[in-house]
């Protein structure tokens, strides 16, 4: 029986050689509460050099290419990629030749790097706060696996900036899947409004194996017990120490945008000023949200009005139908979100750990470890 992943590699033979990273995503490869079979698949590719790339794609899969786009050629095609929204050029509903629809996004590898570290725009990265399936590992040396390993450690800050003192593995987990999606106008409209628990609550295990190596750097300052349903209680220290400490941990863009907002008009203060001062304020949490909201809502509105440029009108529109009906679909069973911000208040705790465990990016057979 050929396992799942090499099912995957199977669909890369049809495209360039040239990647850096690859991964599956959605419904179509994981378990969620719905039927992959009928999902389409969703397909991210890391490429070094998005003009060579492009180039040589439109030789071989020129057909997967929209007008105007496809008329101006591979040139025009990259400069959009990278010109507009998140930093990924999106070919959707592409039949292979297998009879399996995909859609496929294309992204410089430092576009990705940026976002992981950065959360400049919080899109792939908030793909990659979830388990995915990875079909291409990046190289060893690759500073995408570093950048992979420290988007997860900010996941974990924010979230527990974000929860309370005593939680569940459950909401600890969906909030992290959340980040991306609040803010996102597509959760408005167009969305499975259950969309969140849906990720969750199916995949319990692979979060818990994503993250486990992670929160082991985490010990000093949470009692997180993992349990097989994931009520378990678990408590974390909300002092006004360790949230400095959490927020000083922050990726850049969240951070300024912070600092930025709290030394506005009179209250001018240095960065460390700030984050201490925000740090025991109240509502640091609502803050913090806020700020991610804004980051989510620019990348997810830009990148989607470039998909309507990026696919053409017909299957923009077939796209959106689809969408459409999910969102539909998911009003009718009445199950409702989680919290719509995530903004739990918190209030104690210690110092971090110095030490960085290592993160095993999976791709079915062989897991690989890189310290950060």
């Amino acid at each position: 029986m050929i396992d799942k992943v090499s099912q995957l590699r199977s669909v890369l033979r049809d495209f360039p050689r040239s990647m850096k990273f690859c991964f599956a995503y959605g419904s179509g490869v994981l378990k969620q509460k719905s039927d992959p079979s009928n999902n389409m698949l969703d397909l991210i590719f890391v490429v070094s050099n998005p003009y060579n790339w492009h180039a040589e794609n439109m030789i071989k899969n020129r057909h997967h290419y929209a007008q105007p786009l496809k008329f101006f050629g591979h040139k025009a095609v990259a400069r959009v990629q990278e010109s507009w929204g998140a930093g990924i050029y999106y070919n959707t509903l592409v039949t292979t030749a297998e009879g399996r629809n995909i859609k496929y996004g294309v992204v410089s590898e430092v576009s990705l790097v940026e976002d992981l570290l950065d959360w400049n725009k919080l899109y792939l990265a908030g793909r990659l706060h979830k388990p995915v399936e990875v079909i291409q590992e990046p190289e060893k040396s690759s500073p995408i696996r570093t950048a992979l390993i420290q988007n997860l450690h900010s996941a974990v800050h924010v979230a527990l900036l974000l929860l309370p003192e005593h939680f569940t593995e459950e909401q600890f987990f969906m909030t992290i899947a959340g980040l991306s999606y609040h803010g996102d106008f597509r959760m408005i409209i167009g969305e499975d409004k259950n969309k969140i628990s849906n990720i969750v609550k199916p995949q319990m295990k692979n979060f818990r194996e994503l993250y486990a190596p992670i929160l082991k750097n985490f010990d000093p300052f949470i009692d997180f017990p993992l349990g097989s349903n994931g009520e378990n209680t678990c408590r974390q220290d909300v002092s006004p120490v360790t949230k400095v400490h959490h927020f000083n941990q922050l990726p850049k863009t969240p951070q300024m945008m912070l600092v930025k907002n709290w030394s506005a008009g009179p209250r001018s203060q240095d960065t460390e000023d700030c984050l201490r001062a925000i740090a025991n304020d109240p509502d640091s949490d609502e803050l913090l949200s806020l700020c991610l909201r804004k980051i989510v809502m620019h990348s997810s509105l830009t990148q989607s009005l470039k998909g309507i440029v990026t696919a053409g009108l017909g299957k923009s529109v077939r796209y959106s139908g689809k969408k459409l009906s999910k969102m539909i679909s998911s009003l009718k069973n009445k199950k409702l979100l989680p919290p719509s911000d995530f903004r739990l208040k918190t209030s104690n705790v210690q110092k971090m750990a110095q030490e960085k465990a290592p993160l095993k990016l999976s791709n079915g057979d062989k897991t690989s470890e890189k310290q950060v």
